[in-house]
């Protein structure tokens, strides 16, 4: 019997990617996943059978997974950012059920929150919430309340797939929702292609962030009530300097 390892590879560039998953993926016999994910490590690891499905078929792929390692292979599912925060680690738990078998191991890798947050300056430096504006899996009315308590409780807010061909207008419709509480002028900001060609950051205010040219590639970071502009950079403070 082989082994499933779910391997957060990072924002997709080797640098940001952890020694523990580079040694899975050195040791794997097969990499599984989204075929964008696959091409992004398939160069550095030769030799290893590759194997891929599109978007939506996560379930499928999961299934793969576990397939190849009851026939003694040892399968690394590559999930971009973190394996467990929107990956395909629970859903691999889920299909495999109450079984021991395949033997399922979990790599997180460094998702777009903090590899996003980096790029910015520090705006999560206190406490924050995740949000995704993906609908295809949960009704935009969970979402939409998500997004007004995070609003109400005043935390920064990390909004990941902001925009799609198939939903152009989800951001735009998230800021109409945290503008019933926040003011126009919070700090917010994008971050884009983090950690690959084409990287970029993008500041706005809340009142600009609807019109802001955001996509799937994009993370969106909100900042609180003490976030602010230093140096150019998005800063949420701690509190220390007031200790």
């Amino acid at each position: 019997m082989g082994k499933v390892i779910v391997v957060g590879i990072g924002p997709g560039d080797f640098d940001n990617m952890t020694i523990r998953a580079h040694r899975a993926l050195e040791g794997c016999d097969t990499i599984i996943g989204y075929h964008v994910y696959v091409n992004l490590v398939k160069d550095r690891y030769p030799g290893k059978e590759l194997m891929t499905t599109p978007m939506t078929r996560e379930t499928v792929r999961c299934q793969m997974a576990l397939d190849e390692a009851r026939k003694g292979k040892n399968v690394a599912m590559v999930c971009s950012g973190d394996s467990g925060i929107y990956g395909m680690a629970a859903l691999i738990y889920e299909l495999r059920g109450e079984d021991s078998n395949p033997e399922v191991e979990v790599i997180p890798g460094l998702t777009a929150a903090c590899s996003g947050a980096a790029i910015l300056g520090a705006p999560l430096t206190h406490d924050f919430a995740v949000i995704s504006l993906s609908d295809r899996l949960t009704d935009w009315n969970v979402i939409e309340k998500r997004l007004m308590f995070a609003a109400q409780a005043d935390l920064a807010i990390v909004l990941y797939n902001p925009a799609s061909h198939g939903r152009p207008d989800h951001l735009r419709r998230a800021c109409e929702i945290l503008l019933r509480v926040l003011p126009e002028d919070r700090p917010c900001a994008v971050a884009r292609n983090i950690g690959r060609e084409g990287q970029s950051r993008s500041f706005y205010t809340l009142g600009q962030l609807g019109n802001a040219d955001a996509d799937m590639f994009c993370t969106v970071f909100v900042g609180n009530g003490s976030t602010k502009m230093i140096g150019g950079n998005m800063v949420t403070p701690r509190g220390y300097r007031n200790v």
